[in-house]
């Protein structure tokens, strides 16, 4: 009777170890998962940045001659982050994609005819538009990388995620030119 016992306790033990291992990997699969969806929804906002840089360009360059590094630094930006393999380079070319913008708004406030221009005003419109979108995918996408980050390295957690080789994802941070507000001069 007290072998019947020690085997239905040792039994529930057995079950619930496995009920728990059961539990915590599809937890981790659902953060890798959703990791995965705010990475992908990133990349549809980033994808329509990335289309429009061309026709941005093609403005700036009809009313600016002298301004080749910078419309070259879009172009190669563009060109890194498309062609990146993996988050961690998709995020770097990204910011230099950014950081490349930010330069091209800088040399355009220099060209009174161009921030004129219908067509350039309509194509800033617009990609004002799509980074709000972009912002707010990457403020949803740090959210459920800081989960599945935590929840990888996390003990009892860690010990399932190594097992089962559950990634640690980097964040989309902001870039140090983007922390510091440039001011105003009138």
């Amino acid at each position: 009777m007290a072998l019947l016992i020690v085997l239905a306790v040792l039994a529930a033990l057995i079950i619930a170890v496995l009920a728990w291992l059961i539990i915590t990997y599809n937890h981790l699969v659902k953060l890798r998962n959703n990791v995965e969806e705010g990475f992908a929804t990133m990349e549809v906002y980033l994808k329509l940045r990335f289309d429009l840089i061309p026709n941005l360009v093609e403005v700036v360059k009809h009313y600016t001659q002298y301004e080749r590094t910078t419309l070259e630094a879009i172009v190669q930006g563009r060109a890194q982050a498309h062609y990146a393999i993996g988050m961690d380079e998709r995020i770097q070319g990204e910011a230099q994609v950014t950081r490349a913008l930010g330069r091209l708004f800088a040399v355009a406030e220099n060209y009174p005819e161009l921030r004129a221009s219908e067509q350039y005003l309509q194509l800033q419109k617009e990609l004002s538009s799509i980074e709000d979108d972009i912002a707010s995918a990457r403020r949803y996408y740090n959210g459920v990388v800081r989960q599945s980050n935590t929840a990888v390295q996390m003990f009892p957690t860690n010990i399932i995620a190594s097992m089962f080789s559950f990634a640690h994802y980097p964040f989309f941070e902001v870039e140090d030119y983007e922390r510091h507000n440039p001011g105003i001069q009138l």
